[in-house]
């Protein structure tokens, strides 16, 4: 396989699925059974961070050879994850973008650069703006 190709997330959820109906696993693949296998997986992924204290970006304190473990770990995480939402049916990259969307409008960049607070700590909230939803509280 050439790794330099690009791949979109509905290539790798079709190729998921072919490797999972290769091994007739589709039964094991139920949505709690994934979710619960990705969980698993970050917590491989955890265990490379843990007792570390902060990382910089790009991971430069890392040898070649944790970085590859790094690699392998996000890969599992990504790889469940894109088949949860397959099993869930949900288009993951519509979900990401529309998610991103509305992130954009509860965090716009030039009210909320440089801070690290949530949305509705912010003087629209505290003056007694509108209140956020409680679907809204918890994304």
């Amino acid at each position: 396989m050439d790794t330099n190709q690009r791949v979109t997330l509905e290539d790798l959820q079709h190729r998921m699925r072919a490797f999972t109906r290769e091994r007739n696993w589709e039964q094991f693949h139920t949505p709690r059974n994934l979710l619960l296998a990705m969980m698993g997986e970050v917590g491989e992924l955890s265990e490379i961070f843990q007792w570390r204290g902060e990382v910089s970006p790009g991971v430069p304190e890392f040898t070649p050879e944790e970085k590859t473990h790094l690699g392998e770990e996000l890969s599992d995480v990504l790889l469940y994850l894109v088949r949860l939402a397959d099993a869930c049916g949900v288009d993951l990259t519509a979900a990401a973008l529309d998610k991103m969307q509305k992130n954009a409008a509860k965090y716009p960049a030039d009210r909320v650069r440089g801070s690290a607070k949530k949305y509705y700590e912010y003087k629209e909230y505290a003056r007694g703006g509108p209140a956020p939803s409680d679907s809204e509280a918890q994304q």
